[in-house]
């Protein structure tokens, strides 16, 4: 470890299961400098443990030193995409754990602004950095195994269960990186099958097909409900297969020089006993966490960068598509050479799409929905079951409409506009049957970021604010400002919402959400960020 690398300053956030890993290993390669955690147990133990290292609260004290220029986060998945954006805007270069983040729209704008900045972004796909991996990704790249044909990996065990992500989100990143790597390329199909046991909503077990364009296939298999832990990697080739078993002790690296012969128009195995693949000694994820100093003080691009990241993202997303459509087949759509261009649309085989309506690239049509004519939907959108938009609306990027909702001729979504089940827009204040009054339309206008919750009604010729928050039946029958929390029937104000949808507390017309660190001021009745 050179003395610049040493200089770095890391801070890692979230020193629970994994995070104290990380800990553990900057503090040995010399470069910890801080430690966030909001619970106050793992504080006292990191003080007591690594009495050279702040141990603080609030990343925003992390954020505004100077000395630290990097960040390791090891925090739940889905808090990723907001972290790494508040840490590279404050120019800070960033290791984050597996996945870069849940959603590919927010991993493309993370990799453009780490690119924009010239930071490191670097993503914690362990097996990169395994001796045993670059040894065998080295035999690949030197033809040792012949031309690649079946990829396989196991990973297996009972337990950890999660509730917030399912165990393709929480298992499969790391098998996804890799076989990326060994073959080269991205796959132009994918097909998901899972089973929920323990959670209604979440997938215990799954299994995935990758098809490559160059023929080879790829199977994961990830299960937390396995009587044993299994992590195995399986490469087959037309000269030799190779197994990487990492729960092997030893010997985690095997090679087979089987090999296929043809006689009598009949396949013959030809079978070899195993060599095992001598391997250096050393910790993967202390070669990891050097690999990221170096990077840093360098300015070099790690192995597992933000656009590496980015294209393991997608074809988890793509995976997760399958899921949802029972096994169905999706296509991400992601060059191997330029990640961050996008996957096109996806429409459900009994949804209705009519001429001359647009949907934005990564939008997904679900199960007997109808976009009308003239419509417009942005990229990245979700039309959940039965939802019908049209015509003549523009829907923005992002936006989530869940089952059965109807958003007619007249109203206008913006950017991350999330409307929840069964709610209600009209376009008409005061409709009959018998007297047609499609010339009275009064016009509805959503604002970026707002959510309108589970069967609430938005009366017609009205405004929803930036980052407004419509509580669950509520009735809405005069503009909401900005931020606002509103409830009830008619529709009251009953306080403040963050843009992270956490209601603000405001002491002397200021706020500072709990959740994501956002400062806002009250001024004359209106919210602002600050």
């Amino acid at each position: 470890m050179s003395t610049e690398q040493a200089a770095i300053g890391v801070a890692v956030i979230g020193a629970g299961y994994w995070g104290k890993n990380l800990v553990r290993n900057f503090a040995q390669l010399g470069a910890l400098a801080a430690v966030v955690d909001s619970d106050p147990e793992r504080r006292q133990a990191m003080a007591r443990e690594y009495p050279q290292a702040k141990v603080l609260e609030d990343l925003d004290q992390v954020l505004a030193d100077e000395a630290i220029r990097a960040v390791a986060i090891s925090t739940p998945a889905e808090t990723h995409a907001a972290l790494v954006a508040r840490c590279l805007n404050r120019n800070k270069h960033v290791f984050v754990e597996k996945p870069l983040c849940l959603d590919v729209a927010e991993g493309r704008e993370l990799v453009r602004r780490a690119e924009e900045k010239g930071l490191v972004l670097m993503v914690g796909h362990l097996l990169h950095y395994h001796p045993a991996v670059i040894r065998l990704k080295a035999m690949v790249e030197d033809g040792q195994l012949g031309k690649l044909q079946y990829i396989y990996s196991n990973r297996l065990n009972l337990g950890k269960f999660r509730n917030e992500e399912n165990i393709l989100w929480s298992f499969a990143p790391h098998d996804v990186s890799v076989i990326l790597s060994l073959t080269g390329e991205m796959p132009e199909q994918v097909t998901s099958f899972g089973g929920n046991y323990l959670q209604s909503r979440v997938q215990d077990v799954t299994m995935s097909t990758l098809s490559f364009p160059s023929g080879v296939k790829a199977h994961i298999f990830v299960n937390w409900l396995h009587p044993f832990k299994e992590q195995k990697l399986v490469v087959v080739g037309t000269e030799g297969m190779a197994v990487f078993d990492d729960v092997e002790p030893s010997d985690k690296l095997l090679v087979y020089p089987h090999r296929i012969h043809w006689k009598h128009h009949q396949p013959i195995p030809e079978k070899v006993q195993a060599r095992v693949i001598p391997l250096e000694k050393a910790e993967p994820l202390k070669n990891e966490c050097a690999h990221f100093l170096e990077c840093v003080a360098a300015g070099l691009s790690p192995r597992t960068d933000g656009r590496e990241g980015l294209a393991v993202l997608s074809v988890l997303d793509a995976c997760q598509q399958s899921l949802e459509m029972g096994g169905g087949v999706v296509r991400p759509g992601l060059s191997a050479l330029n990640v961050v261009q996008e996957q096109s649309y996806s429409v459900h085989p009994t949804a209705i799409v009519d001429e001359g309506c647009s949907i934005g690239q990564g939008s997904r049509v679900w199960h007997f929905c109808h976009v009308i004519r003239g419509s417009r939907i942005g990229d990245h959108c979700n039309l959940g079951q039965n939802v019908m938009v049209g015509p003549d609306v523009f829907v923005g990027n992002g936006v989530k409409i869940q089952n059965n909702v109807s958003v007619y001729k007249g109203v206008t979504l913006e950017d991350n506009v999330f409307c929840g089940p069964s709610m209600v827009f009209t376009n008409v204040y005061n409709p009959r049957s018998a007297i047609s009054r499609k010339e009275e339309l009064r016009h509805t206008l959503v604002k970026e970021g707002a959510t309108l919750g589970a069967n609430c009604t938005i009366v017609c010729g009205n405004t929803i604010g930036r980052h407004a928050f419509v509580g669950a039946g509520a009735v809405v029958n005069r503009d909401v400002p900005d931020y606002a929390l509103v409830v009830g029937n008619p529709a009251v104000h009953k306080g403040w919402m963050c843009a992270c949808g956490v209601r603000l507390r405001f002491e002397q017309g200021q706020a500072k959400c709990a959740a994501c660190g956002r400062n806002y001021a009250l001024e004359d009745g209106r919210v602002r960020p600050v």
